[in-house]
């Protein structure tokens, strides 16, 4: 069992959900995210003060999945938010010491679904 986290672009996400769809990847959890990297930000002003923005908008999406579907998520999440440019994103994939169902109490692999 596996944790996938993709911090993608906002712009990225109905794309991203058509992709996972194909791939037969139904449950995610989406939140909205700040964050930055390589971007750096970009200056911008407001009642004319210069102000640094550095924290862009981005999304978070966690899905837990069984081994079998690491590949197949992580290549539908590249192939909808790739665009060639800095700021596409990043995807962890981390091991899930145990899940477990709460409505049934059943746990391990049948757990995730």
């Amino acid at each position: 069992m596996k944790m996938i986290i993709a911090y993608i672009q906002p712009h990225t996400l109905n794309e991203v959900k058509q992709e996972l769809y194909k791939a037969e990847v139904y449950k995610m959890s989406v939140t909205n995210a700040m964050g930055c990297g390589q971007q750096k930000g970009y200056m911008e002003s407001y009642r004319g003060v210069e102000v640094e923005v550095n924290l862009l908008k981005k999304v978070r999406i966690e899905i837990a999945v069984n081994d079998n579907f690491v590949k197949p998520t992580v290549d539908a999440i590249i192939r909808a938010a790739r665009s060639g440019e800095i700021g596409d994103g990043k995807i962890f994939v981390l091991p899930i010491e145990e899940c477990i169902r709460i409505r049934t109490s059943e746990s391990g692999s049948s757990a995730i679904g």
